[in-house]
């Protein structure tokens, strides 16, 4: 499956890194736009999966196959370029700063949020006959979920706010490998494997993922949940973006790019006589 060794990979990532600073605008915001979309479709698509089946696994399993199709596309998630853009700073590309990170980040940031808005919207109206009528079991569950991911954090208080954190800063670990998967081979079959795993780990543990949250939270709200917008931007969405950051930098972009990039002589072992 062309497994690419851990040097020529990580040269992909900075390479890749390098291109969405470079990006135009208007790319950067359809790629964002049809990834927060593709990946709220998948994140539907498990929860009917595990109201359904009554297995959760079921969901994980199967819920990395949004993440592959928006990667072999060619789309963005925040979560991917929380890691990709500052490898290309650290390793000094011209025209790559801090400023084309945060901007970056920003615009990937708002099309990821309309397409999962958009995708939220849709659902909720498939969910109800056009708002005619309640929600049936998926729907219903889609509300639950938002008001345990919110209110429920908040009952905890700072230890709540510290846990979603914790949640979100071991999801990008995952997410974030997911996206090195993405490069890690030069085959579809080889890329598809890479990704899954790291993926289906993320979901099945009920990390906290900020662009799935953006759908899961939004049409909460549409279908009933009790709570509020601010409840989802304090105790949900600003914490799990922290955490998002920290987890895909230092887990995963920083741990890479240190040996596998900036890697240290060998050592030099004297042999006695």
């Amino acid at each position: 499956m062309a497994y690419l060794a851990p040097t020529e990979f990580v040269t992909k990532l900075i390479d890749a890194g390098e291109s969405k600073i470079m990006m135009s605008t208007k790319d950067t915001l359809v790629r964002a736009y049809m990834a927060g979309a593709i990946l709220a479709l998948a994140a539907a698509f498990a929860v009917t999966i595990n109201v359904q089946t009554g297995q959760p696994l079921a969901g994980a399993v199967l819920f990395p196959v949004g993440f592959c199709m928006l990667y072999l596309l060619g789309y963005d998630l925040l979560t991917g370029v929380f890691v990709l853009c500052p490898m290309a700073v650290w390793d000094k590309r011209p025209g790559c700063t801090w400023g084309g990170v945060a901007r970056n980040w920003g615009l990937v940031f708002t099309g990821n949020f309309a397409g999962a808005l958009t995708t939220a919207v849709l659902m909720a109206i498939y969910w109800t006959y056009g708002f005619s009528t309640e929600p049936a079991e998926v729907g219903a569950k889609m509300a639950v979920i938002g008001e345990k991911r919110t209110v429920g954090y908040a009952a905890y208080g700072a230890a709540g706010w510290l846990t979603i954190f914790v949640r979100a800063v071991m999801c990008n670990w995952m997410v974030s490998t997911g996206v090195v998967g993405a490069q890690i081979s030069t085959s579809v079959s080889g890329k598809v494997i890479a990704m899954w795993m790291p993926i289906m780990l993320f979901f099945y543990m009920v990390f906290e993922h900020s662009i799935v949250n953006m759908f899961l939270f939004p049409t909460g709200l549409m279908l009933g949940g009790n709570f509020t917008i601010g409840d989802y931007l304090v105790w949900n969405e600003i914490p799990v973006v922290l955490g998002n950051v920290v987890g895909g930098l230092t887990f995963t972009g920083l741990m890479l790019y240190s040996t596998h990039r900036k890697t240290s002589p060998k050592r030099v072992v004297k042999i006695a006589a």
